[in-house]
């Protein structure tokens, strides 16, 4: 008789080795949502971004998990993980989903994640091709992620942010407006910003006016 494997036998595994993303595009994308989720979320110590992060969701099964390129789990504390192991976070599963389409996805690989995704609890799953521009939405109904559909303009139930789509591009916003900013964008405006501040302090002086002392 072959006796059972035990749980504490099961190695669950934080890395597979491959990249996060197969292109500059796609890993753009994957950073700026992550960053923006964050930033959007930072208030609430309850809600857990991550990108690129194992997903176990049943106990003694390393062989059923997948790697999204970015996740949210409400109701989750921030921190770090190694992966996301359900069973250790009261058995809540990330309830959005993105993913980044890049030229070495096949269709039977997304059909694999819908399905993963459908199974195991996701509310809304996202997946955009930066390439062709296109945006499908899913969302639960039931037992069941229904839709798929390539809409011009949607607004996350869970998040309130809103996605906008022109012939050129999809813009994401945060419920107050802002668009979602890439990396360099965030460098950008900081520079901008320290560049008006030393041509304000350079100003104050000739005045005679210590910038130290102005506030």
């Amino acid at each position: 008789m072959v006796q059972a494997r035990s749980k504490i036998d099961v190695v669950y595994l934080e890395s597979d080795g491959q990249p996060m993303a197969n292109n500059t595009v796609q890993f753009e994308w994957i950073v700026a949502l992550k960053q923006n989720l964050d930033r959007l979320t930072l208030p609430d110590t309850e809600i857990f971004v991550a990108g690129d992060l194992f997903w176990y969701p049943v106990e003694g099964r390393a062989d059923i998990c997948v790697a999204p390129d970015v996740l949210v789990a409400v109701g989750r504390p921030k921190g770090k993980r190694g992966s996301y192991q359900q069973w250790r976070e009261d058995n809540v599963a990330p309830q959005v989903v993105f993913e980044i389409i890049s030229p070495s996805n096949t269709a039977q690989e997304m059909a694999r994640k819908l399905r993963f995704f459908q199974q195991h609890g996701v509310q809304e799953y996202y997946v955009y091709d930066p390439e062709e521009n296109t945006l499908e939405v899913w969302e639960r109904d039931g037992d069941r992620l229904v839709g798929g559909n390539d809409p011009d303009e949607w607004v996350s139930q869970l998040l309130g942010i809103r996605f906008v789509r022109s012939p050129e591009t999809l813009t994401v916003y945060h419920p107050d407006g802002r668009a979602f900013t890439s990396y360099q964008e965030e460098c950008d405006r900081a520079d901008q910003e320290q560049t008006r501040a030393d041509k304000l302090a350079a100003k104050l002086r000739e005045l005679g006016v210590d910038p130290e002392s102005v506030g």
